[in-house]
C-alpha cells in the first residue's frame, strides 16, 4: 500500500517531520512560508536550527506574536525548541519556516525539495507538497474527488 504524498515521514534521530507544505506565490514574490509538524519522540529537546529549500536564498525559522494588538513576526535564535514527547505544528499564523530570495515560486502541484536542520539530530532532506495561494492548511490525503465535495447552492 502505498501512502499519498501528504502522508510521508521524514525521520532523523528522535524528531519526526510529517505534512510537509508550502503555499503558492505570486510570481513577484521573494518568499513563501514552509509548515509542517515537527514530533520529538526523545528524551532530550532539540531545535530545529534552519535548513535549506532548493531554489531558495535563504531559511529562517520565524514566530508569530501579538505585541499590543499586532502581529509581528521575529526570527527565533537559535531555532524552534522541540521538547521532549512534544509536537510542534508550524502553520499560517503561527511558527513557521520562511523561504527567502525564491529564484523559483513554488507553483500548485509541485514537490520542492528541501532540507531541515536540527541541532542534535542533524540534516534531514524533505518535500514540501504545493497548495493553493491563500490555503491555510495542507489538503486532505490524495487527490479531492468530486463526489463528496459539498456543493453551496445560492
Amino acid at each position: 500500500m502505498t501512502l499519498p504524498a501528504l502522508g510521508q515521514e521524514f525521520s532523523a534521530g528522535t524528531v519526526k517531520i510529517t505534512q510537509l507544505w508550502t503555499r503558492e506565490v505570486p510570481p513577484s514574490s521573494k518568499v513563501a512560508g514552509g509548515y509542517m509538524t515537527i514530533t520529538n519522540t526523545g528524551s532530550e529537546p532539540d531545535t530545529l536550527v534552519g535548513g535549506f529549500l532548493v531554489g531558495a536564498g535563504g531559511f529562517e525559522v520565524h514566530q508569530m506574536e501579538t505585541v499590543g494588538g499586532q502581529m509581528k513576526m521575529r526570527e527565533l535564535k537559535p531555532g524552534l525548541v522541540i521538547n521532549p514527547g512534544e509536537t510542534i505544528v508550524l502553520k499560517p499564523g503561527a511558527s513557521h519556516a520562511m523561504f527567502l530570495d525564491l529564484k523559483t515560486p513554488p507553483k500548485v502541484g509541485q514537490v520542492m525539495k528541501g532540507t531541515l536542520i536540527f541541532a542534535k539530530a542533524g540534516k534531514v532532506d524533505v518535500d514540501y507538497k504545493v497548495e493553493p495561494l491563500g490555503a491555510r492548511a495542507p489538503a486532505d490525503h490524495g487527490p479531492v474527488s468530486k463526489s463528496n465535495t459539498a456543493h453551496e447552492h445560492h
